[in-house]
């Protein structure tokens, strides 16, 4: 198989990414839908894709973080009627709904999600990964898939110069400094959503250290006092977002082609390339 590349090199609104992403996982389901019914001749596959992009800013939750209403807030929803999950009632006045024109000084929309894990921020100086696929087509359990996108992290952290780590907290981290018994900063967001083993939603990675004043405000991922860094924090400045997606990307493929079934019997699909695509490819 191949893998489908769209990377969007300018600041992209969240909820456009959503719609799309959406949009390629019906398209896999559809697909599984018609495996089981033999009667019907079988189109091929869709080929996976992944979309890199950096959405306006944006507080999302997590399945464990869900408000009393889980759907995502529309235009006309007023900031006092705005559901939030206790996590983010201390920031209300800073939050708006997705193109709302109710508050006067919004820093950033909200936007509850079906991943897992708990509130998280997303926005400028960030390279937000998803990755929309079919895990038994990739020879990939569940855990196999979080590891997977973990280890791509890591590889690519190698690259750059910066060593990361996982602890038993999710995501990926820059260990703590041994001279003052400082503790992992995390780089890198992980959560993903499954249904029927496709697989949606991905990482959020630190690129500058603009993103910073903004997991100040909550208590990131549900983790009281730990902090984030960014490549920037850790001395690598000058890199661009698309440097950082490409390089994600890279290291996805060749994780994928060394770890087929995390180690077990190689029962997945290579990855055979990666071809960009545009939005307009994938409608």
């Amino acid at each position: 198989m191949r893998l489908a590349h769209l990377h969007f090199p300018s600041i992209t609104p969240f909820t456009l990414v959503a719609n799309l992403q959406q949009t390629l996982t019906t398209r896999l389901l559809a697909h599984k839908k018609l495996l089981s019914s033999p009667s019907s001749p079988t189109p091929p596959a869709p080929d996976p894709t992944i979309i890199t992009f950096t959405p306006n800013p944006v507080y999302t939750t997590g399945r464990r973080d869900l408000p009393p209403s889980n759907t995502t807030p529309t235009s006309t929803t007023t900031e006092t009627t705005l559901s939030l999950p206790p996590s983010l009632e201390p920031i209300r006045h800073l939050l708006t709904a997705p193109l709302s024109s109710h508050n006067d000084n919004p820093v950033a929309e909200y936007h509850p999600t079906l991943r897992g894990g708990q509130t998280t921020y997303h926005g400028p100086g960030q390279m937000v990964a998803y990755t929309i696929l079919d895990l038994r087509r990739l020879g990939l359990t569940p855990r196999c898939h979080i590891r997977l996108l973990e280890n791509s992290v890591l590889d690519m952290l190698s690259g750059y110069g910066v060593t990361g780590t996982v602890t038993e907290d999710p995501g990926v981290w820059v260990p703590g400094r041994s001279t003052d018994g400082s503790l992992p900063r995390k780089i890198t967001a992980v959560g993903v959503h499954l249904r029927r083993n496709i697989s949606s939603y991905g990482i959020g990675f630190n690129v500058t250290e603009e993103p910073m004043w903004y997991f100040q405000q909550i208590v990131a991922c549900g983790l009281e006092g730990r902090e984030a860094t960014s490549l920037e924090g850790q001395g690598v400045k000058g890199v661009s977002i698309e440097d950082v997606a490409g390089r994600f990307v890279d290291a996805f493929v060749r994780r994928v082609n060394a770890d087929l079934a995390c180690g077990g019997s190689a029962t997945g699909e290579r990855i055979e390339g990666v071809y960009k695509v545009e939005e307009k490819d994938l409608d």
